[in-house]
Protein backbone atom coordinates (compact mmCIF):
# COMPACT_ATOMS: atom_id res chain seq x y z
CA UNK A 1 0.00 0.00 0.00
CA UNK A 2 0.99 3.29 -0.95
CA UNK A 3 1.96 5.74 2.29
CA UNK A 4 -0.85 7.80 2.90
CA UNK A 5 -0.77 10.55 5.09
CA UNK A 6 -3.29 11.67 7.31
CA UNK A 7 -4.87 15.09 6.78
CA UNK A 8 -5.27 17.56 9.85
CA UNK A 9 -8.03 19.90 10.24
CA UNK A 10 -8.75 22.15 13.66
CA UNK A 11 -12.58 22.52 12.77
CA UNK A 12 -14.63 24.82 14.97
CA UNK A 13 -16.61 21.95 16.77
CA UNK A 14 -13.26 20.97 18.01
CA UNK A 15 -12.08 18.54 16.18
CA UNK A 16 -9.32 16.53 17.51
CA UNK A 17 -7.34 16.46 14.55
CA UNK A 18 -7.05 13.95 12.25
CA UNK A 19 -9.57 13.23 9.29
CA UNK A 20 -9.69 11.43 6.61
CA UNK A 21 -12.25 14.03 4.75
CA UNK A 22 -13.94 16.23 6.74
CA UNK A 23 -15.08 17.00 10.61
CA UNK A 24 -17.99 15.10 12.12
CA UNK A 25 -20.02 16.48 14.74
CA UNK A 26 -19.24 16.72 18.31
CA UNK A 27 -19.78 14.10 20.92
CA UNK A 28 -21.11 15.87 23.98
CA UNK A 29 -23.46 19.15 23.75
CA UNK A 30 -21.63 20.12 20.47
CA UNK A 31 -18.50 20.89 22.18
CA UNK A 32 -16.10 17.87 21.51
CA UNK A 33 -15.46 16.83 18.44
CA UNK A 34 -14.43 12.91 16.65
CA UNK A 35 -12.59 12.20 13.10
CA UNK A 36 -12.78 9.65 11.17
CA UNK A 37 -9.91 6.93 11.69
CA UNK A 38 -7.51 7.41 8.57
CA UNK A 39 -6.18 4.68 6.40
CA UNK A 40 -3.20 2.77 8.12
CA UNK A 41 0.60 3.15 6.49
CA UNK A 42 3.07 0.89 7.29
CA UNK A 43 6.39 2.64 9.70
CA UNK A 44 9.27 4.69 7.21
CA UNK A 45 11.80 6.03 8.89
CA UNK A 46 12.06 8.62 6.47
CA UNK A 47 10.04 12.05 6.58
CA UNK A 48 10.75 15.83 6.76
CA UNK A 49 10.11 16.58 10.12
CA UNK A 50 12.77 16.97 12.79
CA UNK A 51 13.51 13.86 14.76
CA UNK A 52 13.01 12.85 18.00
CA UNK A 53 16.13 13.35 20.99
CA UNK A 54 15.44 10.93 22.94
CA UNK A 55 12.12 8.48 22.12
CA UNK A 56 9.42 8.88 25.26
CA UNK A 57 7.38 6.04 26.91
CA UNK A 58 4.57 5.48 25.09
CA UNK A 59 2.70 2.01 26.23
CA UNK A 60 0.75 3.81 29.30
CA UNK A 61 -0.18 6.95 26.48
CA UNK A 62 -1.37 4.38 24.03
CA UNK A 63 -3.43 2.71 26.64
CA UNK A 64 -4.62 5.13 28.41
CA UNK A 65 -4.32 8.32 27.42
CA UNK A 66 -5.48 10.42 30.59
CA UNK A 67 -2.71 8.96 32.04
CA UNK A 68 -0.30 11.48 30.89
CA UNK A 69 -0.86 14.01 33.55
CA UNK A 70 -1.56 13.29 37.60
CA UNK A 71 -3.72 15.20 39.60
CA UNK A 72 -0.96 17.56 40.98
CA UNK A 73 0.29 18.08 37.21
CA UNK A 74 -3.19 18.40 36.06
CA UNK A 75 -4.11 20.75 38.86
CA UNK A 76 -0.95 23.14 37.94
CA UNK A 77 -2.18 23.37 34.55
CA UNK A 78 -5.58 24.40 35.70
CA UNK A 79 -7.55 21.26 34.76
CA UNK A 80 -9.54 19.16 36.35
CA UNK A 81 -8.06 15.36 37.54
CA UNK A 82 -8.98 13.31 36.14
CA UNK A 83 -9.60 13.06 32.26
CA UNK A 84 -12.14 11.99 30.75
CA UNK A 85 -11.33 9.43 27.92
CA UNK A 86 -12.83 9.38 24.86
CA UNK A 87 -15.46 6.93 23.54
CA UNK A 88 -14.80 7.71 20.09
CA UNK A 89 -13.03 6.30 16.97
CA UNK A 90 -9.85 8.22 18.13
CA UNK A 91 -7.97 6.92 21.07
CA UNK A 92 -8.00 10.69 23.67
CA UNK A 93 -8.44 11.91 26.74
CA UNK A 94 -10.74 15.24 27.31
CA UNK A 95 -9.28 17.52 30.20
CA UNK A 96 -11.87 20.24 31.76
CA UNK A 97 -10.70 23.36 32.73
CA UNK A 98 -11.23 23.84 36.88
CA UNK A 99 -12.39 27.44 36.20
CA UNK A 100 -15.09 26.55 33.54
CA UNK A 101 -16.66 23.31 31.89
CA UNK A 102 -16.91 25.13 28.73
CA UNK A 103 -12.99 25.27 28.37
CA UNK A 104 -11.22 21.86 27.77
CA UNK A 105 -8.08 20.67 26.23
CA UNK A 106 -7.88 16.98 24.22
CA UNK A 107 -4.81 15.32 24.07
CA UNK A 108 -4.15 12.45 21.35
CA UNK A 109 -1.67 9.81 20.45
CA UNK A 110 -1.98 9.82 16.72
CA UNK A 111 -1.26 6.45 16.36
CA UNK A 112 -2.56 6.21 12.26
CA UNK A 113 0.13 8.31 11.50
CA UNK A 114 2.97 5.72 11.50
CA UNK A 115 6.27 8.76 10.51
CA UNK A 116 4.91 11.02 13.92
CA UNK A 117 5.76 14.51 13.32
CA UNK A 118 6.98 13.95 9.97
CA UNK A 119 3.69 13.13 8.44
CA UNK A 120 2.22 16.78 10.10
CA UNK A 121 5.70 18.40 8.22
CA UNK A 122 4.79 16.19 5.14
CA UNK A 123 1.16 18.45 4.91
CA UNK A 124 2.91 22.15 5.44
CA UNK A 125 1.32 23.59 2.04
CA UNK A 126 -1.86 21.90 3.04
CA UNK A 127 -2.13 24.57 6.45
CA UNK A 128 -3.53 27.70 6.86
CA UNK A 129 -0.95 28.11 9.86
CA UNK A 130 2.48 26.00 10.51
CA UNK A 131 4.28 27.21 13.57
CA UNK A 132 7.24 24.84 14.56
CA UNK A 133 8.44 25.26 17.82
CA UNK A 134 9.68 22.68 20.74
CA UNK A 135 8.27 21.38 23.90
CA UNK A 136 11.56 20.50 26.57
CA UNK A 137 13.13 19.98 23.32
CA UNK A 138 10.83 17.91 21.76
CA UNK A 139 9.58 19.18 18.39
CA UNK A 140 6.47 20.33 17.86
CA UNK A 141 4.45 22.49 15.82
CA UNK A 142 1.43 24.40 15.78
CA UNK A 143 -0.65 23.57 12.78
CA UNK A 144 -4.15 23.84 11.11
CA UNK A 145 -6.06 23.44 7.84
CA UNK A 146 -8.20 25.75 9.35
CA UNK A 147 -6.88 28.67 11.34
CA UNK A 148 -9.59 28.92 14.61
CA UNK A 149 -7.25 30.46 17.10
CA UNK A 150 -9.38 33.89 17.08
CA UNK A 151 -11.90 31.49 18.09
CA UNK A 152 -10.19 30.01 21.27
CA UNK A 153 -8.92 26.70 19.24
CA UNK A 154 -5.30 25.89 18.51
CA UNK A 155 -3.56 22.22 17.84
CA UNK A 156 -0.57 21.79 18.80
CA UNK A 157 1.44 18.49 17.61
CA UNK A 158 4.38 17.25 19.62
CA UNK A 159 6.91 14.05 18.52
CA UNK A 160 7.46 11.91 21.15
CA UNK A 161 9.03 8.98 19.10
CA UNK A 162 9.61 8.93 15.50
CA UNK A 163 6.87 7.31 15.15
CA UNK A 164 3.80 8.43 17.46
CA UNK A 165 2.42 12.12 17.43
CA UNK A 166 0.24 13.63 20.01
CA UNK A 167 -2.34 16.06 18.99
CA UNK A 168 -2.85 18.89 21.66
CA UNK A 169 -6.10 20.64 21.15
CA UNK A 170 -7.75 23.33 23.36
CA UNK A 171 -11.09 24.73 23.20
CA UNK A 172 -11.18 27.70 25.13
CA UNK A 173 -14.97 29.01 25.18
CA UNK A 174 -14.33 32.07 27.54
CA UNK A 175 -11.73 34.11 29.73
CA UNK A 176 -8.79 35.49 29.04
CA UNK A 177 -6.97 32.21 27.57
CA UNK A 178 -9.89 32.23 24.53
CA UNK A 179 -7.15 34.86 22.96
CA UNK A 180 -4.49 33.02 23.13
CA UNK A 181 -5.33 29.09 23.39
CA UNK A 182 -1.52 28.15 21.87
CA UNK A 183 -0.16 29.27 24.73
CA UNK A 184 -2.59 26.69 26.65
CA UNK A 185 -1.86 23.94 24.58
CA UNK A 186 1.67 24.58 24.83
CA UNK A 187 1.60 24.62 28.58
CA UNK A 188 0.16 21.15 28.57
CA UNK A 189 2.31 19.69 26.34
CA UNK A 190 4.79 20.64 28.62
CA UNK A 191 3.57 18.93 31.27
CA UNK A 192 2.64 16.23 29.29
CA UNK A 193 6.22 15.99 28.05
CA UNK A 194 7.90 16.31 31.96
CA UNK A 195 5.32 13.00 32.81
CA UNK A 196 6.68 10.96 30.45
CA UNK A 197 10.31 11.80 30.69
CA UNK A 198 9.77 11.31 34.71
CA UNK A 199 8.62 7.88 33.35
CA UNK A 200 11.39 6.48 30.98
Amino acid sequence: MPHRTVRLATAAVATIGLLAASACGGETGGTGGTAQPPASSPADSGGSGPKVPAPLPTKDLLADPCSVLNAAEAAQVGLKYPGEKSSGVLNGCRWTSSGSNLNFVNNTPIEQNKRGISDIYDQKAKQAYFEPTTVNGYPAVFAGTEDSRSNGICTLWVGVTDQLAVSVLPNISMGSNKKDPCSIAKKFATAMIGHLQAAS
